[in-house]
């Protein structure tokens, strides 16, 4: 019998000691120590965007999903700005569910991306099936009657504008579904924050 009373010693060997060895207060430390590593995990990366004055899109309404990078110059038609829209109008877009609420906006309401379509002087026509800027239809600027959910859009009133100072308007050309211009006119061209240059799209 003396031959197995080597065996409780041997199966001793398989058992990790390190969990039975650890003091109390060790692990207690290392779930005290992950939220901290989470928060840093989140807030690095939100700081350096803000730093680096990053963006990420994702809608594809006026651009493709993916980061992009605020530029310090004057934005010019064309161009993909970051806007802050007038309150009622934003106020507006959230209760449809148009607009998220997020930082950005004095109103507490996310910022959008659209492109920079009509400077004052220009030219803007409306019509059900597209929108002209200075005698140059934009692609998918047909105006929809009614949203995904089915409520119904109000619109500007079809016809032909003329941008008047101190306003712009501002367009999605790459789904019919944006909501810009064509359903709640010219902005303040206070409302244009900056221009958007792509880092990475998808």
């Amino acid at each position: 019998m003396r031959t197995f009373e080597h065996i409780p010693f041997v199966w001793r060997g398989f058992s990790s000691p390190y969990r039975i060895a650890s003091p109390r207060i060790r692990t207690i430390a290392r779930r005290a120590l992950f939220p901290v590593v989470l928060c840093a995990g989140i807030a690095i990366p939100v700081f350096g965007f803000q730093l680096l004055g990053l963006k990420i899109g994702l809608t594809d309404s006026a651009c493709p999903p993916g980061i992009y990078r605020m530029v310090n110059r004057a934005p010019s038609r064309g161009d993909l700005v970051l806007a802050c829209l007038p309150d009622a109008i934003a106020r507006f877009g959230c209760t449809r569910g148009y607009l998220l609420r997020g930082r950005g906006c004095g109103d507490g309401i996310e910022p959008v991306g659209k492109r920079l379509s009509a400077l004052p002087g220009d030219s803007v026509e409306v019509m059900r099936d597209y929108v002209a800027v200075n005698g140059q239809r934009l692609e998918h600027s047909a105006t929809l009657s009614r949203d995904s959910r089915g409520g119904s859009v109000h619109h500007v009133a079809w016809g032909r504008y003329t941008v008047q100072p101190g306003e712009v308007w501002l367009f999605g050309t790459k789904d019919a579904r944006s909501w810009d211009s064509r359903y709640f006119g010219p902005v303040p061209a206070s409302s244009v924050r900056a221009a958007l240059e792509p880092v990475l799209t998808w």
